[in-house]
């Protein structure tokens, strides 16, 4: 099977499957064996957990681990020292390990000696700006974006709404990553 075709069906069964499928359980699918010793470049799936990285993929493990590093200290930067504390312990728990299987499956798309182009934005939005971060090619043009959004659902206070769009759409469609409630006051400014 070509590699363009085995990596679309990854993204199109994760996003199918995207909130059926736990991200441990992602991470048990996405595990790398490669297929052809004389094609080291196909590959059945990547694993995202750099402890269980085998030789010929310690480079798809490094790219997502240095990209949820950057994720993570994207995402606190856009929520100031007044959200951040706040929703802290669900967004690690929550948001985290849905970006990681979101990056995992863009990574995939990639041969491996693309990925070290690959990179986070400097500044995630401020103000009511949906931003947090997105990742970018060599040319600058954008890969996957990931955004919050402020929901405020009649009577039930205020939402923020996790997700990401691909440029597989030309980032149409909204993939949830999930919500965490704020109050029903309304949330102060991002970078607040």
């Amino acid at each position: 099977m070509p590699l363009w075709l085995r990596n679309s069906l990854v993204v199109l069964i994760t996003i199918i499957t995207f909130g059926l499928v736990s991200p441990a359980q992602a991470s048990e699918l996405l595990s790398v064996e490669p297929k052809d010793t004389d094609r080291p470049d196909t590959f059945e799936s990547v694993s995202i957990h750099s402890d269980d990285v085998k030789t010929n993929s310690e480079d798809y493990g490094s790219f997502v681990s240095r990209i949820m590093k950057e994720a993570e200290e994207q995402s606190f930067e856009k929520f100031g020292s007044r959200i951040g504390p706040v929703i802290e312990d669900e967004f690690r728990e929550i948001i985290l390990p849905n970006m990681e299987v979101a990056i995992a499956t863009v990574a995939v798309q990639f041969p491996e000696e693309r990925l070290a182009n690959l990179e986070v934005t400097e500044v995630p939005g401020g103000g009511f700006s949906e931003k947090i971060f997105h990742i970018v090619n060599e040319q600058k043009s954008d890969i996957i974006r990931f955004h919050v959004r402020r929901d405020n659902p009649p009577q039930e206070g205020y939402w923020f709404n996790f997700h990401y769009h691909t440029y597989h759409d030309q980032f149409q469609t909204h993939y949830e990553l999930g919500t965490i409630f704020w109050d029903k006051n309304t949330p102060p400014k991002w970078k607040s």
